[in-house]
């Protein structure tokens, strides 16, 4: 029969076993709480882009909501309408991603509930091995005996304090299980929880897979009744490559005349005062922060060179972006700077160039312009009003470019997300 001096060694032993336990138990939780901080950034970044990438759904929507009140079809709906796609994709690709993270999360937690699971049924089993001792002792003699048999009045005193700790530790050992089956059941909620949320972004993917489908669907007949208009397309273009040729001219000359002028003071081709070099400082310093020249749009054309969306085999290049926008919108200066030309594009309508020390930023397409040539304009200044073409599906697109002096650069580069 186990001895009452057998029960404290065994007491040490398995204070030692629950002590590992409750380490391991620390240390999930630990892991857990890491976890969670990892799962949460990932989420909201996605979630970020998923939010971003639908309200840009919803603006284009609202513009080609406007462009269908004319039944013929477009280039600018066509554009559009990718826009749309490509953002719809975007919130499918988040989606997805969201799908993941909630799938990975649950895996992990779901490992971890197994580790804590299995340290806590080893505590439970070293716990009802105590209790049924316990009831098998219970005899106070033994414990007075155990008290009696000690070899001095120190190791009394010490064997005194084993047995109130062995006494303490069963009462303690219950609500220690208690409170460990608590967390499990509330991490077990939260898994269930995290499962259903899952299966609403399947639910989310499959409903935006479906509208993707028939956006596609009407993208394609799109392109198959432009594709009979190709003729008007390939003048249109024509006409654009004009439009962009005398607006570089304008540029160039620009750029000649102050020369000229520094070369006549006996001063560097691209000298600069100082106030235009800081200028010309400050608007490097805020790339990728400068504003939006208008409050609200889309870029249905990027910069640089790339194929043609109906005409096979043809190319476009763009010195900058376009940008859509809706009927009446206002443009306005990215920068200080000053006004150095306003002048009209055959064909074209009309355009404003600013000076931003050695930066030049090109507005083009407006009507109703509200500045002159020398005027001072201040960052988000009106300086005009976007040409809207109410017999092409009132299409409403600013040109906006950005040259550092004769060298072209991409706007995206240079304006907000």
């Amino acid at each position: 029969m186990e001895t009452i001096f057998s029960q404290v060694k065994r007491f040490n032993i398995q204070t030692n076993i629950k002590v590992s336990c409750v380490r391991a138990l620390v240390l999930t939780s630990i892991l857990l709480v890491i976890q969670v901080v990892c799962f949460a950034q990932s989420l909201t970044d996605l979630q970020q882009k998923k939010a971003n990438a639908a309200k840009e759904i919803e603006y284009t929507s609202k513009l080609l909501n406007e462009a269908e009140k004319n039944e013929q079809a477009s280039l600018n709906r066509l554009r559009l309408l990718n826009n749309r796609i490509n953002q719809r994709n975007l919130v499918i690709s988040s989606i997805k991603g969201e799908i993941n993270v909630y799938q990975e999360f649950i895996n992990d937690n779901t490992e971890v509930m197994d580790m804590m699971n299995s340290d806590m049924q080893k505590i439970k089993d070293e716990y009802a091995k105590m209790i049924r001792s316990a009831y098998r002792h219970k005899n106070k003699n033994d414990l007075l005996i155990f008290l009696l048999s000690a070899d001095n009045f120190n190791q009394v005193y010490r064997r005194f304090l084993y047995m109130k700790r062995y006494t303490e530790y069963r009462q303690k050992q219950a609500e220690t299980i208690a409170a460990l089956q608590e967390v499990l059941h509330a991490q077990v909620s939260k898994l269930e929880q995290q499962q259903k949320v899952k299966q609403q972004l399947v639910f989310e993917t499959q409903r935006e897979t479906r509208q993707l489908a028939g956006e596609k669907s009407q993208q394609s007949s799109i392109v198959q009744k432009l594709q009979k208009q190709q003729r008007s397309l390939r003048q249109k273009l024509n006409q654009q490559r004009r439009e962009e040729q005398q607006l570089e001219q304008e540029i160039q000359r620009i750029i000649e005349e102050e020369a000229r002028k520094n070369r006549e003071a006996g001063a560097p081709e691209y000298a600069l005062t100082p106030e235009q070099k800081l200028i010309g400082d400050n608007f490097e310093q805020n790339k990728r922060r400068l504003p939006w020249p208008v409050e609200r749009g889309i870029i249905t054309e990027h910069f640089g060179i790339h194929p043609h969306p109906v005409l096979s085999s043809v190319q476009i290049r763009n010195n900058g972006i376009n940008i859509a926008t809706e009927v009446g919108a206002k443009v306005r200066a990215v920068f200080n700077g000053e006004v150095s030309r306003v002048f009209g594009i055959t064909g074209g309508n009309t355009a404003v160039i600013i000076r931003h020390g050695m930066y030049l930023t090109v507005y083009s397409n407006l009507r109703e312009v509200t500045v002159k040539k020398g005027e001072k304009v201040s960052t988000k200044q009106i300086i005009g009003t976007v040409f809207t073409d109410h017999e092409d599906d009132n299409k409403s697109i600013l040109k906006f470019q950005i040259w550092r002096e004769n060298q072209k650069l991409d706007p995206e580069d240079w304006i907000g997300k």
